[in-house]
């Protein structure tokens, strides 16, 4: 089934969401920048941002993903915390690496009480560390919060009993955007909306980036909403759409 209930919207996530009433989606299905160019210090005792070279750490064109630590931490807060009051259950993709690890941690805890349920996204494979004596990471983190988290069973859950294990093997792909390679693949929120979702559900996804989120939500029939900063991101996605004969509402 498909829908023709595409919003793609250009703008700041934060002040578009701040204009959504309550509760107004029913599932947020996102990643954000995870603070990939925020390296340790040479000294060991603090934090700097590394060379942006596109062969080792570049994710994006067009932002640094550098945010020192308590900026950063203040950024993810200020968006989980309007995810929660927009959605009613928030999927929220992220991977623990140095640039955002102690700030990740602490928002786990500051969020411990709308954390229902964490998934492990096994890639099957850990692109090979940098740095001597570090280990390859193959996982990511799927936090989802809300949706009544004091307890771990989902009231309208697809799935039957005993069906879905919280490790999820799902191999990440090349993005399909140059210039953008931080995106999940789209068999990953297929998973989510064929477990979690009912057809004609809202969706928010706040970092569209190339779009995957949307193009998942057109064939499960979810009414979507995505937000891109990015014009460059916001007008290849676009045009991944219009590839794969998407209809879109467009708004800046």
């Amino acid at each position: 089934m498909k829908t023709d209930t595409l919003n793609i919207i250009n703008a700041d996530c934060l002040e578009y969401m701040r204009g959504v009433e309550d509760n107004h989606f029913d599932l947020a299905i996102t990643s954000p920048p995870y603070n990939m160019n925020l390296r340790v210090n040479y000294r060991g005792d603090g934090y700097c941002s590394r060379q942006v070279t596109k062969e080792i750490s570049t994710k994006y064109t067009g932002y640094s993903d550098n945010l020192p630590m308590e900026e950063y931490e203040k950024f993810i807060d200020g968006v989980l915390k309007e995810l929660l009051r927009v959605s009613n259950t928030v999927f929220f993709n992220i991977q623990m690496i140095t640039g955002n690890k102690p700030a990740l941690f602490r928002l786990l805890g500051k969020y411990a009480e709308e954390i229902k349920e964490v998934v492990i996204w096994d890639k099957g494979h850990g692109q090979p560390a940098i740095g001597e004596g570090v280990m390859n990471s193959r996982f990511e983190f799927l936090l989802i919060l809300g949706g009544r988290p004091i307890t771990r069973a989902f009231k309208d859950a697809s799935f039957n009993r005993g069906t879905l294990d919280n490790v999820w093997n799902i191999k990440k792909k090349p993005s399909k955007v140059e210039g953008h390679s931080a995106s999940f693949p789209v068999e990953l929120v297929n998973k989510i909306l064929k477990s979690f979702g009912q057809s004609g559900c809202k969706v928010i996804d706040p970092f569209l980036g190339t779009g995957t989120t949307a193009i998942a939500c057109q064939e499960f029939g979810a009414e979507f909403t995505g937000v891109e900063l990015d014009e460059d991101y916001f007008k290849a996605a676009c045009d991944r759409m219009k590839s794969e004969s998407l209809q879109m509402s467009l708004f800046s």
